[in-house]
């Protein structure tokens, strides 16, 4: 009995000693937590204060400023302005086989057809059926029933235009338009959550497109941004076999795409980094990748020009605040604790400024040419830049308007 009750004893000494541990580790959890709390909260508040200090004073400082970019023309200003009537965000432009065109994807999700100065904008296609709600130039929220289309490109052989419609994947639609057929949906049993833009390969029946995000779709890409998100898929689909690889995985935001001339290699933008990634497709690297350009801010799409030279549209220059912020996703989560609006969250990336910067280059990865309207007179946030006949074609992914600029 004795032993047995010294035994009961010690259990219950023990048993008050694990106690108190519990309590003390309890407490010091809970203080953690709190001073982790306070530590983001007092992050956000600052941050806060300085978003608020630059809406409201604006000081001209090199953090914030878009830069100052070396042997940049100023010159896109002078562009001409075609209005895309009743639409919002013609994010992609392509020319069809015979010439006509441009064509572009609206936010309402139509895609239209320039028909000249007569005609104006027609109606082409659209990427979905169920159209009823459908009647607003731009609906976020609608954007999953409506489709989003983004990047476009035309099949040179069939005449069938291929759209990535960021909400529902690849589709394609004939030459004489009307509602696109489905064609992919998902890879390797993994949906598509922001399908963006794509390029064909005529040679190998091949199409080469980005899936930005596997977490956040198209409305919300500055959450892919502040969040610093990596989940992003390169893939190529194979028109004669119907299959579908992914080549490249756990981008940061990849965007625009585009073939050398020769089909050795191709150019995947990854908006979040400002680089232009090049993953060889043939020759003695084949399956390699690299850094083939680091751009002066965020690239949306790429296009081939004629003399195989890239063009690559700027979203915004990159700034030292935003590269801070990208480069951080703690801070990005902060602002967004505090309750930042997108239009708030956007003017932090862009420095409050709204311009519009295109750069060319050479099939070696060197910039050949800048080209900006710096103080955002004509053209502002463009997302592509197709050259064609000694003009370029400026799209923008937020504008209500193409910018037509002589070379």
């Amino acid at each position: 009995m004795v032993g047995s009750y010294g035994r009961f004893t010690l259990s219950l000494s023990n048993f008050q000693t694990n106690k108190l541990h519990i309590l003390h580790y309890t407490k010091h959890h809970r203080q953690l937590q709190s001073t982790m709390s306070n530590v983001v909260l007092l992050t956000a508040t600052l941050l806060a204060l300085l978003a608020v200090t630059f809406t409201i004073f604006k000081p001209h400082q090199t953090l914030f400023a878009p830069p100052q970019l070396p042997a940049s023309k100023d010159l896109l200003h002078a562009s001409r302005i075609l209005h895309v009537t009743g639409a919002l965000g013609p994010e992609s432009l392509v020319f069809d086989r015979h010439g006509g065109g441009p064509y572009t994807g609206v936010a309402d999700g139509r895609i239209l057809k320039w028909q000249g100065d007569e005609l104006g904008w027609t109606d082409f296609a659209v990427t979905s059926s169920n159209r009823t709600e459908c009647v607003r130039p731009f609906a976020p929220e609608l954007e999953h029933i409506c489709g989003r289309p983004l990047g476009l490109k035309f099949d040179k052989k069939s005449g069938d235009l291929y759209i990535a419609d960021a909400y529902l994947g690849l589709k394609v639609v004939g030459p004489e338009g009307g509602l696109a057929t489905q064609v992919l949906t998902e890879a390797e049993g993994q949906p598509f959550r922001f399908t963006n833009d794509m390029d064909i390969s005529e040679d190998e029946d091949v199409i080469y497109f980005t899936d930005s995000s596997s977490v956040f779709p198209r409305r919300q890409f500055m959450l892919v941004l502040l969040h610093g998100d990596k989940t992003g898929r390169f893939l190529k689909y194979n028109k004669a076999t119907k299959e579908v690889t992914v080549l490249l995985r756990g981008l940061a935001f990849p965007n625009g795409v585009a073939l050398s001339k020769d089909g050795s290699f191709v150019l995947i933008a990854e908006t979040s980094t400002c680089k232009i990634l090049r993953l060889w497709l043939h020759g003695p690297n084949a399956g390699e990748v690299n850094t083939f350009a680091v751009v002066p801010g965020f690239p949306d799409n790429i296009r081939r020009n004629s003399e195989g030279e890239f063009w690559v549209a700027l979203h915004v220059k990159g700034t030292r605040f935003s590269r801070w912020i990208t480069s951080n996703a703690w801070i990005g989560k902060a602002l967004l604790k505090v309750g930042f609006n997108f239009k708030q969250l956007h003017s932090s990336i862009s420095g409050w400024k709204p311009h519009a910067t295109a750069v060319k280059l050479s099939e070696k990865g060197e910039i050949l040419e800048v080209l900006e309207d710096s103080e955002g007179k004509k053209l502002k946030f463009i997302s592509e830049v197709e050259e064609k006949d000694g003009k370029l074609w400026i799209a923008s992914v937020l504008m209500p308007f193409i910018g037509i600029y002589n070379l």
